[in-house]
């Protein structure tokens, strides 16, 4: 209906979201975002509220960081988008980059667009090169909502969809604060829990192990730090079966917990990596890597992964931008003194308020688990979900983790650009919504 020339005056009350929207998880923010800058974000009343939560876990530099806008308005009246077969000088110059950032022999890049897809392409990749089929990934773990990303998740969405991809195995997490193998001393005994792990695997396998994919922080599983070791017991793991190491830093690489790459830490070098929230800095961009041996065996054998938005120039040239202020500003050193920051500001809350259970992660991803008043074994659900709105109340943007008995786990992640006020703001903030929750 033509409505240009009608007299009726607007509707003030707000719109319904449920009205016109398929809802996909979780529930909607009370308030309609209308700009973001920095590490804020602003409702269309103008209120403005601490995001600390990056986005989508995506945006390390801020909202609307002035390089990232200057490059997307050069590069679209520019270049925007191409034919999936033709190649552009920022697709290129960013494959060489992050190759470059990376060790050997990580050096084979494909550029994509979101981290399901990323994992997509890394898991079909394992399967053609192996000539196998069967995944192993957590029991918490997740990795995206595309099929084969999907079948390898496990912390939710798997009830009601019917049939997942054949030869899907999870692997116990190795939660040191709800531990499930103990030592004497009562901490985790995660190298007895491993072999357990792979000893259910090996029962159930028809022999076609083809790779495991994890998280070295299960981040939407609960900020789940990988216990130092672990990454190389469970690589060793897979090279006793021939199995490929597929690891999904989609949260944590690029400089976000003190290193360019989590796995740095543990001295381990996976078959394939992936890369996509912090890649793009919320723009949408990921990457598969691989070794130049992986990729010519899979090319060998007819690897096809041809999208739509594969190797665009667009997105290509604002990741190159994000590397230039990363490496530019240090922001690995920055991730670091803030991260400790607010860790001790975590540690502090912690002393004060019986509730907070635990603290863990590192740099700028940091985890806070609740527990009930008097029964540190119940799940905190009700409690975080108190939290989390009496934060968003008082201008905070927390993310609980939405999954059933993990909703008194916080994660918190804000931009690396965050500075210490901010971060002091938040901390405040948080405090004071625990302390009126209880």
């Amino acid at each position: 209906m033509n409505t240009a020339h009608d007299p009726t005056p607007p509707d003030p009350t707000p719109p319904d979201p449920a009205r016109h929207l398929i809802r996909y998880g979780g529930s909607f923010s009370p308030e309609l975002i209308a700009r973001a800058e920095g590490s804020f974000v602003y409702t269309v009343d103008g209120r403005r509220i601490l995001d600390f939560t990056s986005g989508q876990m995506s945006a390390i530099l801020g909202h609307s960081h002035p390089e990232i806008v200057a490059t997307v308005s050069r590069q679209i009246a520019t270049l925007d988008h191409l034919f999936s077969g033709m190649l552009s000088e920022p697709v290129l110059e960013l494959a060489a980059r992050l190759a470059d950032s990376l060790p050997a022999p990580l050096e084979k890049v494909l550029l994509l667009t979101t981290g399901a897809e990323s994992n997509e392409a890394a898991i079909r990749l394992a399967k053609l090169v192996t000539g196998k089929h069967e995944i192993v990934s957590f029991a918490r773990s997740w990795h995206g909502m595309t099929h084969a990303a999907a079948a390898a998740t496990y912390s939710a969405g798997r009830g009601g969809y019917g049939p997942v991809s054949p030869g899907n195995y999870a692997l116990p997490t190795p939660d040191a604060f709800r531990p499930d193998f103990t030592r004497p001393d009562g901490t985790l005994d995660w190298e007895r829990q491993l072999d357990f792990g792979f000893g259910l695997i090996d029962a159930q396998s028809v022999g076609s192990l083809a790779a495991c994919i994890v998280e070295p922080i299960l981040s939407s599983g609960g900020v789940i730090d990988l216990p130092p070791g672990y990454l190389a017991a469970l690589q060793r793991k897979c090279r006793e079966r021939d199995m490929l190491v597929i690891l999904d830093e989609a949260q944590t690489g690029l400089c976000r917990t003190g290193n360019w790459y989590a796995f740095q830490r543990d001295g381990v070098v996976p078959d394939i990596l992936t890369l996509s929230k912090t890649l793009g800095a919320g723009l949408p961009l990921a990457a598969t890597i691989t070794s130049a041996e992986i990729e010519q065996t899979a090319h060998d054998r007819g690897f096809l992964f041809f999208t739509t938005h594969v190797s665009d120039p667009l997105v290509a040239a604002v990741g190159n931008t994000v590397l230039d202020v990363l490496e530019r500003d240090r922001l690995d050193e920055r991730a670091t003194a803030a991260g400790k920051l607010l860790r001790e500001g975590l540690r502090d809350i912690a002393r004060r308020h019986a509730v907070v259970g635990d603290i863990r992660g590192r740099g700028l991803l940091q985890g806070l688990e609740l527990v009930e008043p008097g029964d540190p074994d119940a799940s905190a659900d009700r409690l975080g979900a108190a939290v989390t709105r009496r934060c968003f109340e008082l201008g905070l943007h927390m993310n609980v983790v939405q999954l059933p008995g993990m909703g008194g786990t916080f994660r918190i992640a804000p931009p690396l650009t965050a500075s210490d006020d901010e971060l002091g703001l938040g901390l405040e903030i948080l405090e004071q919504a625990i302390a009126e929750s209880v």
